[in-house]
């Protein structure tokens, strides 16, 4: 039964049983946070009720907000009635529609009284009429809502008219079959020559002929408040909306799942492409086929065939609206739209965007929220509404990794070659302008691939580079240096985005093949010929077989191209903003241009901009700084905004006993340094210790090193020491798999080995995992109770400093971040918060519950440095416990299991 929480404002928190005080806390600074349109920084360890917590927060938030923004449009409304002056945003009731700019700017002292109240008149006229629009369209929402939710057969009309139309559309096809009966090939080749002319230069006018601009605008509805929830994987993801489902919010909140085109497609055809790229492409080309549809309608019989092929039937506005109005009734992950869209034959990938308007909460992969072109493209509008950011511990890598792009010499060669060959057959045919973006593209690729050493019209497979080696440049020295300084960026940028020219050469690849030479230019280009088609299986040098056959061929490669235009998107960052990366090694396939996003800020300030409010939360946010500093600070975010709440654990005190060891039972001071640790002695003091705990903690024992090498080395010293052996005898040891899809199996036997080993009481206690920190096991998998009694950390897991990209990160916040009195230099603090997020994500995997206990044991003595203790986390930190010598160390451990063993 839901328990009603009620906080000294007054705010009532529904919750599913009695919370937890820290719950209720976070949900009260939650809602202060939305309430004030701040930014927060939110850290709640895992096994606190984190989701639940942000659930009931942010929603309760919302369903007051939404209450009081009904109370103040019926006041508007009853106001305009009796004809009353409106209060033009003075009154506080009426703050949130003016500061949404609903009731205009204040007036100004140097316009005449009468043009001042003429204007406000006009603007309260239009916020009434448009108030009124509102109330209409909410109403017939809900009441549409209501009937489906009630009424059992409104659920299957979907199904109805797919029935309706399969058979239509099976009488159609016999007649268009008998149509083209009389179709010559000679006339079949000359109409598929038209359809690629006819793709490649009239696509805007063919959208607006089509009426598919019409259709789309039927769809519009204006965007509600709502909550965008994000977080790193599908599988969080649909964790978080089976908490929805359980909540008391589950039953009437109009949530929406949002995914890639991969996750959310229902059409086997595309579907079996594998790739994102490809499936992406074929989306596009089968959308643009349906709009054309339209123009070819009174066209030759056999054309239409063709195009009628080549569309997607899940693709029906009537059926997608049904499918909208099924996926707002309840909460549902991303399978089960999946399944809801196989069951409707509509697709769920659209399906779900056209529900985006009406929904409360939108729940989606936080690279869609982060990336501006992928935001667009989804319809997503983050005007006055809300984001929260959950697992956001890795966001500003994410930023860094979702703006920063590498192209290989490969793929400027080939890039190249394909945008040649389409300049040669259409040239003639282009318009001067476009010919000029064409010709200025193939001189960029020309350029990039010189600057890399090479020459574009020569096999990159076959050619030495005489310089091998890193080069970082700011942008503007590589735009010198390169030599295309003098053209503007910006404009072809823009050119390739409206133009959508890696599409169009991606389709001229695919039907006439991907060197397609005239006789002239054939010896020039012949060394492309093997190249090109090895990294293209199925396309060759004839012209491509006709659509019907091509669609049962083999998956069409991803247009070179676009990988490009995303580089030279990212070459029209501000200069101080990002670097290039030359990397040269020894031939120029292998050899590559990156752009190195510095400054992720840059691209979070959007967000905060339009935004209401932001949440960016996590389990482990430790150490804060760094989002502080690098991320809000640098996004122009003022310090009186930010509000940072971290609550404890929900374990007893007693249930967590974390040590810091200084030396091992040899007496060997711990200090694993990269010169240091490859040292026999070392080796062996950390095999001493591990067998001195696993003879004292029962169940699992998981042991994290630096790096997958330094595992390596240390299992296999182990190995012929004969502490593997000593290990072994009584604990099963597993290793981390290098593979991903390994580590379920890897998981399987060892805690099926631990459940065996506890039932059997005989030598074997149960088992050792050696993992690797950053790796599989460091980040969402849970060593629950008996999984993971000692989480052992060898060493700091210090990145790699020699590292150029890392170096030049670090040189940048040195240059821009101030450092303040008596701290490290922000470059230096930037790798000991790398270090120790690391760290804080690896041993928080052991305590997972409230009754859940674990030793957490970090085998370094700099761990015992305070700089570095006061960036664990709170409820770790204030019960850590430092131990210069190993035997208190042992003591305490052997007490705390005992101890723990006997209660439970």
């Amino acid at each position: 039964m839901a328990d009603k929480t009620q906080e000294p404002g007054g705010i009532h928190f529904p919750f599913p049983f009695t919370p937890y005080p820290i719950q209720k806390d976070f949900m009260a600074a939650l809602y202060q946070v939305l309430e004030a349109g701040k930014i927060g920084i939110f850290e709640s360890p895992t096994g606190t009720g984190k989701s639940l917590s942000l659930i009931c927060g942010a929603l309760s938030w919302l369903r007051d907000f939404e209450q009081k923004k009904r109370q103040e449009e019926a006041r508007l409304l009853e106001a305009e009635a009796t004809a009353a002056p409106l209060s033009n945003g003075k009154d506080p009731l009426l703050l949130p529609l003016a500061s949404q700019g609903t009731l205009g700017p204040p007036k100004d002292p140097a316009e005449p009284d009468w043009v001042t109240q003429f204007v406000q008149k006009k603007e309260e006229r239009d916020l009434v009429d448009r108030l009124k629009e509102e109330q209409v369209r909410r109403r017939k929402r809900e009441e549409r809502l209501q009937q489906i939710r009630h009424n059992a057969q409104l659920k299957y009309a979907a199904k109805r008219m797919r029935q309706e139309d399969e058979e239509t559309e099976r009488l159609l096809d016999l007649s268009r079959e008998m149509l083209a009966a009389g179709s010559e090939p000679e006339q079949l080749a000359s109409e598929e020559e038209e359809l690629v002319l006819a793709e490649y230069e009239s696509d805007e006018e063919k959208r607006k002929a089509s009426g598919a601009d019409e259709d789309e605008d039927d769809l519009e509805e204006e965007h509600v408040t709502k909550i965008y929830y994000c977080s790193r994987t599908h599988s969080q993801l649909a964790q978080f909306v089976h908490e929805v489902q359980r909540s008391p919010f589950g039953k009437d909140t109009r949530l929406v799942s949002l995914g890639s085109r991969q996750n959310l497609c229902v059409n086997d055809d595309v579907r079996k492409l594998g790739s994102v790229q490809l499936i992406n492409d074929r989306c596009v080309d089968m959308q643009r086929s349906r709009r054309e549809k339209s123009i070819a309608e009174e066209a030759k019989p056999r054309r239409r065939k063709q195009e009628q092929r080549t569309a997607c039937p899940f693709y029906s506005h009537e059926r997608l609206q049904l499918l909208r109005d099924e996926v707002l009734v309840g909460a549902k992950d991303i399978e089960q739209l999946v399944a809801l869209g196989k069951e409707a034959r509509a697709c769920p990938y659209y399906g779900s965007r056209f529900a985006i308007p009406a929904a409360q909460l939108v729940v989606l992969p936080y690279q869609m929220v982060l990336h501006a072109a992928t935001r667009q493209a989804a319809g997503i509008r983050l005007q006055g509404q809300v984001v929260l950011v959950d697992e956001a511990h890795n966001l500003m890598d994410t930023i860094t990794g979702i703006h920063s792009v590498e192209v290989s010499g490969s793929q400027l060669c080939q890039a190249h070659s394909q945008l040649l060959q389409y300049m040669e057959r259409y040239g003639k045919r282009l318009k001067a302008k476009n010919l000029m973006y064409i010709k200025q593209i193939l001189y960029l690729l020309e350029k990039f691939v010189a600057v890399l050493g090479g020459n574009v019209k020569q096999n990159p497979n076959t050619q030495s580079l005489s310089q091998a080696g890193t080069e970082l440049k700011t942008i503007n020295d590589f735009l010198f240096q390169s030599q295309i300084d003098n053209i503007n960026l910006f404009k072809v940028q823009r050119y390739c985005e409206k133009s959508m020219i890696s599409r169009k050469l991606l389709g001229f690849t695919e039907r006439y093949g991907a060197v397609l030479a005239s006789p002239r230019e054939q010896p020039r280009l012949a060394g492309f010929q093997h190249f090109l088609q090895s990294l293209q299986p199925g396309v060759t040098e004839a012209p491509a077989a006709p659509v019907e056959e091509e669609e049962a061929g083999a998956p069409r490669p991803a247009s070179p191209l676009m990988h490009i235009e995303g580089f030279l998107a990212a070459l029209t960052t501000a200069n101080q903003d990002g670097r290039v990366i030359l990397s040269r090694q020894g031939s120029l396939s292998q050899s590559s241009l990156k752009f190195l996003l510095l400054n992720p800020a840059v691209h979070f300030a959007q967000v905060v901009k339009e935004c209401r409010a932001v949440v960016i939360a996590g389990g482990t946010m430790q150490p804060v700084s760094d989002f502080r500093e690098q991320l809000l600070a640098c996004a122009g975010v003022e310090a009186e905004r930010v509000v940072e709440f971290s609550c404890g654990h929900v374990i007893p005190p007693d249930n967590i006993l974390p040590l810091v060891i200084c030396s091992g039972p040899a007496n060997q001071q711990l200090e694993f340094t990269y010169q240091k640790r490859e040292l026999p002695q070392m080796m062996d003091e950390t095999g001493r210790i591990l067998c001195n705990l696993c003879n004292v903690v029962p169940g699992g024992v998981v042991c994290f090193f630096p790096s997958y090498e330094y595992q390596r080395q240390v299992h296999a010293h182990w190995d012929r020491s004969g502490l593997l052996a000593r290990l072994a005898v009584r604990k099963k040891i597993f290793q981390e798999p290098k593979r991903a899809n390994q580590v379920e199996q890897v998981l399987k036997e060892y805690s099926r080995c631990i459940k065996h080993c506890g039932q059997a009481e005989g030598m074997v206690t149960g088992a050792l995992l050696l993992s690797v920190v950053g790796g599989k096991m460091s980040e969402g998998i849970n060593f629950s109770d008996s999984l993971g009694r000692c989480v052992v950390m060898v060493g700091m897991p210090y990145p790699n400093i020699r590292s150029a990209e890392l170096q030049e990160k670090m040189a940048y916040l040195d240059q821009t971040l101030p450092r303040a009195p008596g701290q490290a230099a922000p470059g230096k603090a930037l790798v000991e918060n790398l270090c120790m997020k690391a760290v804080n994500q690896s041993i928080g995997r052991a305590i997972r519950h409230q009754k859940d206990f674990a030793s957490i044991v970090l085998l370094d003595q700099r761990y015992a440095r305070p700089p570095i203790l006061a960036k664990l986390p709170a409820w770790i930190r204030d019960r850590v416990e430092v131990k210069a010598t190993f035997g208190p160390a042992f003591a305490a451990l052997r007490k705390f299991h005992r101890e723990k063993c006997g209660s439970s």
